[in-house]
């Protein structure tokens, strides 16, 4: 784990939600297509909320903190 860069991995998800928004449809109808698009939100909103993540990394022990309240009205 000497490698292992949690701001690195974050970015990642950063990077794969980003991507989950250009995808592309594929040439499918119906529940295939219905199935294909709620898959794609579930992925960007999954991701995201990793790339949100502030890491800290103790004692080999990862912990990634996301606030998930509501954004505030000021």
């Amino acid at each position: 784990m000497d490698d292992f860069d949690p701001a690195e991995m974050i970015e990642r998800f950063k990077e794969r939600s980003a991507a989950v928004k250009k995808r592309n449809l594929p040439p499918v109808g119906g529940d295939e297509r219905t199935m294909f698009i709620e898959q794609a939100q579930t992925d960007f909103r999954d991701f995201a909320i990793i790339g949100d993540a502030e890491h800290t990394l103790e004692d080999g022990i990862l912990t990634l903190r996301i606030d998930l309240r509501p954004p505030s009205g000021d």
